[in-house]
């Protein structure tokens, strides 16, 4: 229910920001062709936005061009909420401004009320009728043009004008992001690393988000440059698809064409499951990738035991899942003698793993913070612990990917990337 009534809100900020803004740029000498261009660009954010939600409701994809959907997305999840709420601040404060204004004037008046006949001061003659202005008379103000607009006007059209530039002026670089990523080298020091995995090599791949962001191109793209690494393991760490089962297919096909040594290890995430979970996890199990869903596999690396353990993804509007409900099922499968390797889409478990003494975990789910100003500040610290790159604590590890696909088009400091991570024993 609060999901639908959001999208209901933002279709009623459309409206509400609409009549605003065509308010605003009526007094503008081109209002005519500024109103048109509003008019047109509304007119794709709002049958865009309800072919969107329509597409979500029929589990479809929507068909429009990616540059379109692309536009609808940056206005109705960033431009549009930042705009109004920016708006509204600025009217509450100048409200508070013109009331302290209109306070500052009155109360000096009702304390100093003096009249003129008081004063030491004579009298001002008044001025006849035919005698001409004298040169301490206060300059007559000028004639008022009804037809030029005010500052305050202009300046109220142009912030009308802003934020659909801002998006536009956004699309080129969310195009460019879209079809782009980049590796990112790690090297890991594991203090509990076994001789013989010492120099392991693992590509960790996550967040695909198979769908109208992450088009078949960028699929292939993916493909070879992760077989041009060459690495002994690949581990893929959820949200292969969107949000639509129809993706699916292009995605298991993506993922059957990767090569490495030793095999790929997938856990799920928080968009595989939002259609259908079982349909899900059987399609994923019968195209031969194996999914660790709360459960385990050991491999042998240069004789050397090796535990990949797969963490489901939860009920996750409930806090503490990943530790109430599916960490314990993973510690009872846990064997003494093998190199452990955890793989969880939401980075939060690496608190009870790290408790637990597993040294390395991997996770996604956090795209990098999405939108951030610097390392540390924007998106990602506001919404989660670990955010993006590589944590320690105590003797664990955490990597955490930003993710080589998108559901939203548009990243700040925040790329696209397959990490390539290089474990090496600590001394």
């Amino acid at each position: 229910m609060p999901f639908w009534l959001i999208l209901i809100s933002l279709i009623a900020l459309d409206i509400i920001w609409w009549r605003w803004a065509d308010q605003k740029l009526r007094p503008l000498a081109q209002a005519r062709t500024g109103r048109i261009l509003l008019a047109a660009f509304m007119c794709l954010q709002i049958p865009g936005f309800l072919l969107i939600i329509f597409s979500r409701a029929t589990w479809t994809r929507p068909l429009i061009p990616p540059s379109a959907l692309a536009a609808v997305f940056i206005w109705h999840v960033l431009i549009a909420p930042v705009t109004m709420t920016l708006l509204a601040a600025g009217s509450i404060l100048d409200r508070v401004f013109i009331t302290s204004r209109w306070l500052f004037r009155r109360v000096p008046a009702h304390c100093l009320a003096v009249s003129v006949s008081s004063l030491a001061l004579p009298a001002d003659k008044p001025a006849a009728a035919g005698d001409p202005p004298s040169d301490d008379d206060p300059p007559a103000d000028p004639p008022l043009d009804l037809r030029r607009p005010t500052r305050r006007q202009l300046l109220l059209a142009a912030t009308a004008a802003i934020p659909p530039l801002v998006t536009a002026g956004s699309l080129g670089p969310a195009m460019v992001s879209l079809g782009s990523f980049r590796i990112r080298r790690l090297t890991l020091n594991i203090p509990d690393l076994p001789p013989a995995l010492d120099g392991l090599t693992v590509a960790h791949i996550s967040d695909i988000h198979t769908g109208a962001f992450t088009p078949a191109a960028k699929l292939a793209g993916i493909v070879q440059q992760t077989n041009a690494l060459n690495a002994d393991l690949i581990m893929m760490t959820g949200d292969l698809i969107d949000y639509t089962l129809a993706d699916l297919p292009a995605g298991l096909e993506m993922l059957r064409r990767l090569k490495s040594r030793y095999g790929l290890f997938a856990c799920e995430g928080n968009h595989d499951l939002f259609e259908d979970r079982q349909e899900f996890e059987d399609r994923v199990r019968s195209a031969g990738i194996p999914l660790l869903l709360d459960n385990s596999r050991t491999i042998l690396i240069n004789g050397h035991p090796v535990q990949i353990l797969g963490l489901a993804y939860g009920a996750y509007r409930q806090r503490n899942h990943l530790v109430d409900r599916h960490m314990p099922l993973l510690l009872r499968q846990r064997r003494d003698d093998a190199f452990p390797i955890l793989l969880s889409h939401h980075p939060h478990a690496f608190d009870p793993a790290a408790e637990a003494g597993i040294p390395l975990t991997l996770s996604g789910h956090t795209h990098g913070g999405q939108l951030m100003l610097t390392d540390s500040l924007g998106a990602g610290p506001l919404m989660f612990r670990y955010w993006s790159g590589l944590y320690t604590k105590g003797r664990s590890s955490l990597v955490v990917s930003n993710g080589v696909g998108n559901w939203f088009p548009l990243r700040i400091n925040a790329p696209t990337e397959i990490a390539h991570l290089t474990l090496r024993r600590a001394t």
